[in-house]
């Protein structure tokens, strides 16, 4: 694949994750948030009939089960939110992210599984703490920084299903080099975006 976007380390490419994994090397980190299969299953009340919302009813059908679970051998790190919906191994190291601005309608909290050997750890944040989404399961850039602290050091970071770039925007944040893949052009063209801008954290 040739590279979407590519700036000080990080990389972006247009495509399938199935196509591009085997030309990865010396990947440290996988950390990434894939789709989570619940399409038309969604509730939220009035936010579910907005218009971003009606294409990730068709890619968020399914779960690319086979590709996620390929990436357990991919890094000796490997993060993964919604990893509670994938039939990976078993894990003493879990990730919550409890949203403390709860609605009746929408989960609670997510889980990320890990093949670290950490005890597990929860983080409080708000579901739109970096401002209006520009992807319907967009997760805070704080979020994904707590996700580097936790795993430490790794020489590059990967995420597979890179949607708006959140993953990407912390590695830069953070002066990590990264790779994202995204098979949606129009999330590849956001994610590019949301980089060319200043760094946001130091």
């Amino acid at each position: 694949m040739t590279p979407y976007y590519e700036h000080a380390g990080i990389t972006i490419y247009h495509g399938d994750c199935r196509d591009g994994l085997s030309m990865l090397s010396h990947v440290g980190l996988v950390l990434t948030d894939p789709p989570y299969g619940l399409a038309a299953r969604w509730t939220g009340g009035t936010w579910g009939a907005a218009k971003m919302y009606d294409d990730a009813r068709r890619w968020d059908r399914d779960l690319p089960t086979d590709a996620v679970v390929s990436l357990v051998s991919l890094a000796p790190k490997v993060i993964v939110w919604g990893g509670n919906l994938y039939p990976l191994p078993p894990s003493r190291s879990w990730l919550a992210w409890e949203k403390p601005n709860k609605l009746q309608t929408m989960a609670d909290f997510e889980l990320a599984w890990t093949n670290l050997d950490r005890p597990s750890k929860l983080l409080k944040e708000g579901r739109n703490a970096d401002g209006k989404r520009q992807h319907p399961t967009q997760k805070p850039v704080t979020l994904m920084r707590w996700c580097f602290a936790y795993a430490g050091e790794a020489e590059l970071t990967v995420d597979p299903f890179m949607g708006s770039g959140t993953t990407l925007v912390a590695a830069k944040d953070l002066g990590r080099r990264a790779i994202g893949i995204e098979i949606e052009e129009r999330y590849c063209e956001i994610a590019a975006k949301r980089l060319s801008q200043e760094v946001l954290f130091v």
